[in-house]
């Protein structure tokens, strides 16, 4: 008769092997949750930063002007060290770009979105007109426009990015907003569509007035954009 070898014994295994297994397994993620806490938490802090670098820099920007502007002065009023403005931007002229975006962006981006199909284009119009008020006209945004006129002629990349980010998106979104209210028979003006700098004039014109003129003859703003609708739509009935 053929004796079948002897089994080998089992090894015996260390303390922390059998204290591995289910529990062990569970215990794992909870060991990678501290270091994903601190790293959300200073993606938060740096986001909070971030922030407020860019709130800095528009008091400064829209005090000082473009030219006067020391990325010192914003440190100071961030209330962070200048090395801390180079983690996020490559100069001053990067943190003026950025400012623009997340000042101006979100407001012309209101003429890009898709228009519902029970929605008029004098409502999307209207609707724009009130977020510009709201937003940038009445706010120290709009003092970035008038900024951005005032020397724009001196520093040229300046004026061209604000074009390419914001003036053109804008005004590719007012043409597609007229053309749709041409095929929609709102708008009888097919030639408003070659001009849409037209429809805007007078939001741009609010910007301006106000900060020449306002404490010497205030502008009822919505009044104005309100006649301007009227005079391409129609007046309401």
């Amino acid at each position: 008769m053929v004796r079948s070898p002897p089994e080998k014994p089992a090894r015996p295994q260390p303390p922390a092997a059998r204290r591995r297994g289910s529990a062990g397994a569970a215990a794992r993620p909870s060991k990678l949750s501290a270091p994903d806490a601190a790293g959300g938490a200073r993606a938060a802090k740096a986001a909070e930063r971030r922030a407020a670098i860019i709130a800095a820099a528009l008091d400064e920007f829209t005090t000082r002007g473009f030219a006067a502007t020391r990325l010192d002065d914003v440190a100071k009023r961030a209330g962070v060290a200048k090395g801390t403005i180079y983690l996020y931007f490559t100069d001053k002229e990067a943190l003026f770009q950025e400012l623009v975006r997340a000042s101006l962006l979100p407001t012309v981006n209101r003429l890009r979105a898709p228009l519902p199909a029970d929605v008029s284009v004098r409502q999307m119009l209207e609707s724009f007109a009130e977020a510009f008020l709201r937003d940038v006209a009445q706010t120290r945004r709009g003092d970035i426009v008038r900024l951005i006129i005032a020397e724009g002629t001196r520093f040229p990349s300046l004026a061209e990015f604000h074009y390419r980010t914001v003036v053109e998106p804008g005004m590719a979104g007012l043409r597609r907003l007229i053309e749709l209210g041409v095929a929609r028979g709102e708008i009888k003006s097919t030639a408003l569509a070659q001009f849409p700098q037209l429809v805007v004039a007078p939001a741009m014109l609010t910007v301006i007035w106000q900060a020449l003129f306002g404490r010497f003859a205030p502008l009822d703003m919505q009044a104005m954009l309100r006649t301007q609708l009227d005079l391409i739509f129609g007046e309401r009935t």
